[in-house]
């Protein structure tokens, strides 16, 4: 069957490319490696790419020297997540209160991650979790290549999800110590 490996991309609409930049870049602490008049891209972790569009500037096609990507675009507030360690989250938590930006929740999963969240300038909902939060991100990158997804019970561990949280957790414990 074929199935993709990842998502190699994944888009935000905001209002001002420059003010989006400043605040992926030297919060975030992402780098950038493209920009055009309507989108400027940043590398995840040399693995991901965030693309941040100019919010309306890309209902029309995007016609390239390769050819046109189809129209697209979005509004209103989107969520993201970024993954961190453990021992990274008080850094993370001291950097955001350095600039004046609010953590609006935090989770303590019954799997062991935890999560953060706050917004960026134009209202997206960012998240920062940790290993553990689902079973392709558990303790270690080959304890979620070797891992089954249905061995962990397939679905989050979630209240109501049918899927023990505490099976989750030992599953990405198991896999990491194997």
């Amino acid at each position: 069957m074929l199935r993709p490996d990842r998502i190699l991309e994944t888009a935000l609409y905001v209002d001002d490319l420059q003010r989006a930049h400043a605040f992926y870049e030297t919060v975030i602490g992402l780098e950038r490696v493209l920009q055009s008049e309507t989108l400027w891209a940043y590398d995840v972790g040399g693995r991901n790419v965030l693309l941040l569009f100019r919010r309306g500037a890309s209902v029309s096609p995007q016609c390239l020297h390769g050819g046109s990507i189809p129209p697209h675009d979005g509004t209103g507030p989107l969520h993201l997540c970024f993954g961190t360690t453990q021992d990274d989250l008080p850094a993370w938590e001291a950097k955001l209160a350095s600039r004046g930006i609010a953590i609006e929740g935090r989770v303590a999963w019954p799997s062991g991650a935890t999560s953060l969240y706050c917004r960026d300038p134009d209202g997206h909902m960012l998240e920062r979790a940790t290993r553990g939060l689902w079973p392709s991100y558990c303790a270690s990158p080959v304890t979620a290549a070797a891992t089954p997804r249905s061995r962990c019970g397939g679905s989050a561990p979630w209240p109501g999800s049918g899927s023990p949280a505490g099976a989750w957790a030992e599953c990405c414990r198991a896999g990491s110590a194997g």
